[in-house]
């Protein structure tokens, strides 16, 4: 089965797993698509795998980073029929508060979408929408 193919079985079954089966990072980080009607929500499961400091917990801050490149891919796929999986360009952090050992949920921005390059804004938080753990900015190549 084409990758555009999973994606539009997808959102016809409402059954967002055979996305995050493509991507073998987010199979490890146990990532969950929430979709509500044109909103989608990635959710990183609290897990002790993912302690980066064991004295307070926090959350790893690679894990922290890697969820959210993953739920921007994740978005572009769920935004788009693509053909093959985006590609990173480049993707930086700003890490804004510890992140503790809970459930933490990201949300997607399109920021600008060309015709080769997208680029998406991530916002990850916890128990608060408005008190961000940390902000991305993504830039990925486009399948042709």
């Amino acid at each position: 089965m084409k990758l555009s193919d999973a994606v539009r079985a997808a959102r016809e079954n409402d059954d967002w797993d055979r996305l995050i089966q493509a991507i073998p990072f987010a199979v490890f980080l146990r990532v969950r698509m929430e979709v509500k009607g044109e909103r989608l929500t990635c959710v990183l499961p609290g897990d002790d795998r993912l302690v980066g400091n064991p004295w307070l917990p926090a959350l790893h801050g690679g894990a922290t980073a890697g969820f959210m490149e993953c739920a921007a891919i994740l978005f572009l796929l769920w935004h788009r029929d693509s053909e093959a999986i985006p590609k990173t360009v480049d993707f930086t952090i700003d890490y804004l508060r510890s992140g503790k050992l809970q459930d933490t949920r990201a949300t997607m921005q399109m920021v600008k979408l060309g015709s080769r390059v997208a680029n998406i804004r991530v916002t990850a938080y916890q128990a608060d929408p408005d008190k961000p753990i940390a902000v991305g900015y993504g830039n990925f190549l486009l399948p042709s």
